[in-house]
């Protein structure tokens, strides 16, 4: 008999059926209903990503990596980075400079291995009215020339926050605030309840609806498990701060992609970092301080 703590998924789905209902539960879980086909028994039956040995985590790595050459037709590699010791990334965007040009969404689209026939990034651009910072105002849907007359632009996404409601309401823990601050999900762990999707005040997780197509030759073939390796159907994704590229010393694909150079990451951790300068010299606030969530992310003006 296995000593860990937490159950399989499989018991982890009994036991919410269990506490919601049965109505309740069909409903919560109807998208899941051709899962079964996408999801071998050796998936559905894994561990938990912190409850995983060495060994263990070694043959997951490789089981999905044959598994994705058996789907897509392509040869991935799949890593586990775990985060620095005395790391803690933020993420700033200077909303005087930003043209709303979108590149950052469709870097993020491409990097993170996204269905090609929805679009999906994690990236969203509201077009906004000077004046206002009403996000329920903001428009995603534009497609005339940027920068309009009398708008400005202000992309949102994860806010990676330090007291995050998503975690909170995840009733297998499949969701979680890693050491430097990026909150990440074990998609094979993950049971597609969308609780965390709707306590995100920030609407920034995504639910695989299908699972995900891609052409072999778009694939992005360097992926970590955490991260951008594709995602099954049924469950909910995020973005991640591109952990794949930052925890090695690399930049998020999407301040790759600005630009104007309105994009700033780094490590606050780090006094000379650039990131550090922005908190310590540029006026900043975050979204819906109100709701005491304490992003990550921090925007401002050059004013």
């Amino acid at each position: 008999m296995s000593d860990d703590p937490r159950p399989t998924r499989r018991v982890a789905l009994k036991v919410l059926g269990a506490s919601l209902g049965a109505g309740a539960f069909a409903r919560a879980l109807a998208p899941l209903q051709q899962i079964e086909k996408y999801t071998s028994p050796a998936e559905f039956l894994q561990k938990h990503y912190r409850e995983l040995s060495r060994d263990e985590l070694h043959a997951v790595l490789r089981r999905l990596e044959g598994e994705t050459k058996n789907r897509y037709g392509r040869e991935v590699t799949i890593r586990d980075i775990r985060p620095t010791e005395g790391v803690q990334f933020a993420y700033a965007l200077n909303l005087s400079v930003c043209i709303g040009c979108r590149r950052c969404v469709e870097a993020c689209h491409v990097e993170n291995n996204h269905d090609r026939a929805s679009h999906q990034s994690y990236i969203r651009v509201l077009e906004m009215e000077q004046g206002s910072l009403d996000m329920e105002r903001g428009r995603t849907d534009y497609d005339h020339a940027v920068p309009a007359p009398g708008h400005f632009y202000m992309p949102v996404q994860c806010q990676q926050c330090q007291n995050p409601p998503c975690t909170k309401v995840c009733p297998v823990e499949a969701t979680w605030q890693e050491a430097d601050g990026i909150v990440v999900v074990d998609y094979n762990w993950c049971i597609g309840c969308r609780y965390c999707e709707a306590a995100c005040p920030y609407h920034a997780r995504r639910f695989n609806w299908r699972a995900p197509e891609i052409p072999a030759d778009e694939i992005n073939p360097q992926q970590s498990y955490l991260s951008n390796r594709i995602r099954p159907q049924g469950v909910v994704e995020k973005c991640t701060f591109c952990l794949h590229r930052t925890r090695e010393g690399r930049l998020p694909a999407c301040l790759e992609a600005c630009p104007t150079g309105a994009r700033v990451f780094g490590n606050v951790a780090d006094p000379d970092s650039e990131i550090r300068w922005v908190l310590e010299h540029k006026r900043i606030f975050v979204l819906k301080e109100e709701l005491g969530t304490m992003p990550r992310f921090f925007y401002f003006f050059d004013v």
